[in-house]
C-alpha cells in the first residue's frame, strides 16, 4: 500500500506521457528501508544515487531535499519502504536526450513486507533462472528504471515455496538473485560475483563489503557457485536473507551468514 507519493515535491501521483522514464526507462531509482525518520544507509543510497547520475548524465538532487520528502512521506509510520525515482523528465519524441534536462523525481512509501522470521532463521529455497543477464558495462552496477530482465525472470516461477531466482550472465558466470546479491562462502571465505559487466551494485552488498573486508569480489561460474558451503543473498529491504536449498542441493546456514544477520541488526533492523 502506497501511504504518500511526492512528484516534484508536489502531492500527486501523476507524470506526463511524455517523461523519458515511462518511455525509455531513461532513469533511476533508489529502495530505502527508514525506521521512523531514520534510514540507516541513506549515506549509501545517496552515493550510489549520485554515481548513477554521473554516468547518465542527470543532473543530481540536493540530498538534504530528497530526506526531507522522504520523511515527509514517511511521517507517522514506524517503518517504511521510500523509494525515490528519478527521470530524465519530459522529452521530444526520440532517443536524443535533451541538451538541459528537467529531472523529474518521485518519492513514495510503502509498508515494510511483513517480517519473514522462518526465512530468516532456517533459509530460503532459491531456484536457477532460465533468462541470462545481458552484458553491458555502460549500465553495470546501475539502477536503472529498466528492470525487463528482472521481470521476465521472476515470471518464470509461481511456486510459492520458492523465494528468489538465480541469475547469470550468458557465459555461465552467476551474479545475483532477481532483487538481491548474491553471496558465497567457500571454506571460510566470502566472495561475491563482479557486478562490472552486468547486474546490480546493491547497497546492503557495499554494507556488507565494508562490514566484511576480506570478501572477495569476483567471477564465480555457475558451477563453482553449486560447491559453495554457504550461500545468503543481500537486500536493503530484505536484509541477509540464509539460502537452504539452490534447485535441490541443500545448503547449512553457516557462521559467515549468521554474523553478518548479527551486523543487519545491530544497523537497527
Amino acid at each position: 500500500m502506497i501511504a504518500r507519493v511526492l512528484v516534484d515535491g508536489q502531492a500527486g501521483d501523476r507524470i506526463s506521457v511524455m517523461d523519458r522514464g515511462l518511455g525509455y526507462g531513461d532513469g533511476l531509482f533508489e529502495t530505502i528501508r527508514f525506521l521512523g525518520a531514520d534510514a540507516p544507509l541513506w549515506s549509501r543510497h545517496m552515493h550510489r544515487l549520485e554515481n548513477g547520475c554521473r554516468r547518465l548524465g542527470l543532473p543530481m538532487p540536493g540530498a538534504g531535499a530528497l530526506l526531507a520528502e522522504a520523511r515527509a512521506v514517511s511521517r507517522e509510520l514506524a517503518q517504511s519502504v521510500v523509494r525515490i525515482t528519478l527521470t530524465r523528465g519530459i522529452g521530444a519524441r526520440g532517443y536524443k536526450p535533451p541538451t538541459k534536462p528537467q529531472p523529474t523525481r518521485i518519492v513514495a512509501a510503502f509498508d515494510v513486507p511483513p517480517c519473514d522470521e522462518p526465512a530468516q532463521a532456517e533459509g530460503i529455497r532459491v531456484r536457477l533462472c532460465t533468462l541470462r543477464l545481458g552484458v553491458q558495462p555502460a549500465l553495470a552496477g546501475l539502477k536503472h528504471l529498466n528492470r525487463l530482465e528482472q521481470v521476465l525472470a521472476r515470471a518464470e516461477w509461481d511456486d510459492p515455496t520458492i523465494a528468489e531466482g538465480l541469475l547469470c550472465d550468458a557465459d555461465g558466470l552467476a551474479i545475483s538473485a532477481t532483487a538481491a546479491n548474491l553471496f558465497a562462502v567457500f571454506a571460510g571465505v566470502a566472495a561475491t560475483p563482479a557486478v562490472d559487466r552486468c547486474g546490480v551494485a546493491g547497497v546492503a552488498r557495499a554494507q556488507v563489503l565494508a562490514a566484511w573486508p576480506h570478501v572477495q569480489v569476483r567471477p564465480i561460474p555457475l558451477d563453482e557457485l553449486r560447491g559453495a558451503d554457504e550461500l545468503f543473498l543481500s537486500s536493503s529491504v530484505r536484509g541477509i536473507l540464509p539460502v537452504r536449498e539452490l534447485d535441490g542441493r541443500a545448503l547449512a546456514v553457516g557462521p559467515v551468514t549468521r554474523a553478518l544477520q548479527s551486523h543487519w541488526r545491530e544497523l537497527g533492523f
